[in-house]
């Protein structure tokens, strides 16, 4: 018998103005818009095989079986992608992923934009990037945002209930070439999931209320510095709103902190390189690490600077990368 198989890759994005926080936790809606840089780093590839002979879904992450909370995230996406489809049948996950998993660097995005691509077209789903980034928002959130590649915008959606869910997705906006130098402070398991702290932040932090407001007006001015080239506006706007996003955290109840002393100090390189003349910016994501944005024609320039001045950090120099897509499997 022939099994329905598909394959699909995608690649992580970076957000210059950030998500922090679901209005609506089942579909996955947030309370502000973002607009992210997909990378052409850390590709994650995922195939999709239909098998009405299973019980249940299985899912392999780099060639061995997963359990646990990650299994129940697979199931229930791909119970939705079933409602959705009318067909019935499970499947076999098998995904391989070149990005630390919960490092705070985005290997949900990248996951979840690729399991959506795949599924999508195993199960006979629309495969246009608006279905597809819609579906994969109900995965995780950011990975709406992989499934266009280089410089993509996610709405907010206007409303509540089935009218948010259908204007909540990503679409890709014109820009300036970007890129990025990624510094590594550590690749481990972060403590305490995004998830968790998105929905602490929003429950506790007394600076919630600002921040929401205060990203709303940064993706305004975002979107409008991309379309007027202004290079400036946008290092500015994206290291503004990654500080504002995790004082945000800091003001939870307990607090919650992801930038290490290390991430600090980048930060504080990254001023000092401005200084001197290499106009870098610096943002974080919810980790210690930190992504050092540059124009795409400064990023050998903006790695060998970082590399001089942290020697014992790995440094991933990446640029604008593609959305996601469906694949031969090899």
């Amino acid at each position: 018998m022939t099994l329905a198989r598909a394959t699909a890759v995608a690649h992580p994005n970076l957000a210059l103005i950030k998500y922090w926080g679901k209005r609506d936790e089942e579909r996955v809606l947030p309370w502000t818009g973002s607009l992210s840089l997909t990378l052409d780093v850390f590709p994650t590839k995922t195939s999709v095989t239909l098998d009405p002979s299973l019980d249940e879904d299985r899912f392999f992450l780099n060639g061995s079986e997963v359990s646990g909370t990650p299994l129940t995230r697979v199931r229930t996406f791909l119970d939705l992608v079933r409602e959705k489809s009318g067909r019935s049948a499970r499947a076999t996950v098998e995904s391989r992923n070149s990005v630390p998993t919960g490092a705070g660097l985005a290997s949900s995005a990248s996951g979840f934009a690729a399991l959506a691509t795949s599924a999508s077209q195993a199960y006979g789903l629309p495969t246009d990037t608006v279905s597809l980034s819609r579906l994969a928002r109900r995965g995780s959130g950011s990975a709406c945002r992989s499934v266009l590649g280089d410089l993509a915008v996610w709405r907010a959606g206007e409303g509540s209930g089935d009218e948010a869910d259908a204007a909540s997705y990503a679409e890709q906006i014109p820009g300036p070439r970007l890129a990025m130098v990624i510094a590594v402070v550590s690749a481990a398991q972060k403590s305490i999931s995004s998830r968790v702290a998105m929905r602490e932040t929003a429950r506790t932090s007394s600076f919630f209320d600002g921040w929401v407001s205060g990203t709303t007006q940064d993706l305004t001015a975002m979107i409008a510095a991309l379309a007027d080239g202004d290079y400036t506006r946008v290092g500015e706007l994206t290291e503004s709103n990654a500080l504002r996003m995790h004082a945000a955290i800091n003001g939870a109840r307990p607090p919650i902190r992801y930038l290490a002393p290390t991430s600090i100090e980048l930060f504080d390189a990254v001023a000092q390189f401005r200084a001197d003349g290499l106009e870098v910016y610096g943002t974080a994501d919810a980790g210690p690490n930190v992504a050092i944005l540059c124009r795409d024609e400064d990023l050998e320039k903006t790695h060998q600077a970082l590399s001089d001045r942290f020697p014992d950090l790995e440094l991933i120099p990446a640029r604008s990368g593609p959305g996601a897509h469906l694949v031969e499997d090899a």
